[in-house]
C-alpha cells in the first residue's frame, strides 16, 4: 500500500488532524486574497499592501513566546479548537471595512486572528509526532505540507477568480465557516501529551515567563535542536520579499491583477507540495539534511533571479515553482528534525520560537523591500534580484557556520554509539 495513503487509512487521529487544516488552510487562502483586494481596493500605496504582510508577521512574532508556554502547559487539542472558534469571529468582522477610514480596523483584526494563529500552529506541529510513530512521522509531515501547497495552489487559483468575480464578503464567509469545521475535526481527534511540569525544583508553581525562559534556555542547550530551529528563518530572510514581490510583479508588469497573482502563489503551491516528495526520494539520509537546507537556499534563490529577468509568464511560473519546491524541502525537513530532536515537555516551545525567528525576519524583509520601492530607491526588478542574490549569500554562509557544526554533532554521535 501507498505509504501516504496508508497512513491517512489507518490513523484516524492524524487523519483528522490533517483534515482540520484542510479545511482551515483553504479558507486562510482565501482569506489572504480577500484583504489583499480591499487595501487594493482603498489604496494605492505598495506600503500599505506590504504592511498586511508585516501585520501579520509581527503579530505572530510578538505573540510566540507565551503562544509557545500555553501549547506546553495546557490541552493542544483543546487550544486549538477554541483559537478556530476566535479566528471564526474575528474574520467576520472584516465584513465591516467599507471604506478608507476603516482599513486600520483590517489591520487590527488580522493582528488579533494571528495572535491565535500563533497559538495553533505549533500546538498543530507539536501534536503531530503525538498521533504517529517514529516511521510514520517523515510521511506525515510530506502528506501536511503537500497538502498545504494543494491548498495552497487551488486555495489561490480559485480565491483570486472568487475575490474578482464574487467580491470578498462571500470570500470571508467560507473562510469563517472552515475555521468551524476544523474546530470540528479536531475535537473529533484524540491527542496525547505529556505536559510542562508545572513547579519548579523548590515546589513552587511556575510563572509564564519563568517557562518561556525555560525554553529559550533549552534550545541554547541543545544545539542539535537550535540548528533547525533556524532553517525557516534564514530561508525567509531575502524569500519573504521575494514573495511579497509577486504581488507586485502581476499587478504592475503582468497587469493581471488578483488573477495572475492567483497563478504566481499557484506555482508556489505546486512546487512546495512536490518538493518534500522528490526530496525524500533523493535525501534519505536525515544526517544530510541540514546540509541540502544549505544548498536549497542557493537554489532558490537562484531561480528567483531568473523570475526577475524572464518575461515569458509560463517561464516566470516555472521558475517560482522550482524556487519553491527546494523551499518545501526545507519546511519539511527542519520540522522533521525539530520533531525527533525536541522532548514533547519543550516542543511548544521549541516551534513557537521557530515562529518567532521566521516571522521577525519575514517582516523585516517584506518592510525593507516595501520601503525601498515605495521611495524609489530600486525598480521591482532590480529589488528581485538584490533579495535573490542575498538568499544566496545566506546559503553560503549556511554552509559555512551551520554544516561544519552539524557534521561534528553525527560524528560525536558515532563515536558515543560505538563505545
Amino acid at each position: 500500500m501507498n505509504p501516504y495513503v496508508g497512513l491517512l487509512r489507518e490513523n484516524v487521529n492524524y487523519r483528522r488532524l490533517w483534515l482540520a487544516q484542510i479545511v482551515s488552510n483553504f479558507g486562510d487562502w482565501f482569506g489572504l486574497l480577500a484583504i489583499y483586494a480591499i487595501v487594493q481596493a482603498y489604496s494605492d500605496s505598495e506600503l500599505l499592501l506590504g504592511l498586511v504582510i508585516v501585520v501579520k508577521m509581527l503579530s505572530l512574532a510578538v505573540s510566540s513566546p507565551i503562544a509557545g508556554y500555553l501549547t506546553d502547559r495546557y490541552d493542544r487539542r483543546v487550544l486549538m479548537i477554541l483559537c478556530d472558534g476566535v479566528r471564526a469571529l474575528l474574520v467576520l468582522g472584516l465584513l465591516a471595512v467599507r471604506s478608507e477610514e476603516l482599513l486600520w480596523l483590517a489591520y487590527l483584526l488580522t493582528a488579533v486572528q494571528m495572535f491565535f494563529s500563533a497559538i495553533f500552529e505549533p500546538a498543530k506541529t507539536s501534536s503531530i509526532p503525538n498521533v504517529t510513530n517514529a516511521e510514520e512521522l517523515v510521511t506525515a509531515n510530506i502528506i501536511s505540507a503537500a497538502s498545504w501547497s494543494v491548498i495552497f495552489t487551488t486555495g489561490m487559483a480559485i480565491g483570486g477568480v472568487a475575490t474578482a468575480w464574487l467580491g470578498t464578503d462571500l470570500v470571508f464567509l467560507l473562510n469563517a465557516v472552515s475555521y468551524v469545521v476544523s474546530g470540528v475535526f479536531i475535537w473529533r481527534a484524540v491527542i496525547p501529551q505529556q505536559k510542562m511540569e508545572v513547579r519548579g525544583e523548590d515546589g513552587q508553581r511556575k510563572h509564564p515567563l519563568q517557562g518561556i525562559g525555560e525554553g529559550f534556555s533549552y534550545l541554547f542547550r541543545n544545539k542539535e535542536v537550535l540548528r533547525p530551529t533556524l532553517a525557516k528563518a534564514s530561508f525567509s530572510s531575502c524569500l519573504g520579499a521575494l514573495v511579497y514581490m509577486l504581488i507586485l510583479l502581476s499587478e504592475e508588469v503582468l497587469l493581471m491583477g488578483s488573477i495572475g497573482l492567483g497563478f504566481l502563489y499557484a506555482a508556489r503551491g505546486i512546487g512546495t507540495g512536490i518538493g518534500p516528495v522528490i526530496g525524500r526520494r533523493m535525501i534519505q539520509d536525515e544526517r544530510k539534511w541540514i546540509f541540502s537546507i544549505g544548498f536549497f537556499m542557493m537554489f532558490s534563490g537562484l531561480m528567483y533571479l531568473f523570475v526577475g529577468l524572464s518575461e515569458p509568464f509560463w517561464m516566470m511560473l516555472l521558475f517560482v515553482m522550482l524556487a519553491h519546491a527546494t523551499s518545501g524541502s526545507n519546511w519539511v525537513m527542519s520540522t522533521v528534525l525539530l520533531q525527533r530532536r525536541a522532548e514533547d515537555t519543550f516542543r511548544g516551545r521549541v516551534f513557537s520560537t521557530e515562529w518567532l525567528l521566521f516571522t521577525l525576519v519575514q517582516s523585516f524583509s517584506v518592510m525593507l523591500a516595501s520601503l525601498l520601492l515605495e521611495w524609489n530607491i530600486l525598480t521591482l526588478k532590480e529589488a528581485m534580484g538584490v533579495f535573490s542574490i542575498g538568499l544566496m549569500g545566506i546559503g553560503v554562509i549556511w554552509m559555512a557556520i551551520v554544516v561544519p557544526r552539524e557534521r561534528s554533532y553525527h560524528r560525536m554521535a558515532e563515536d558515543i554509539a560505538s563505545k
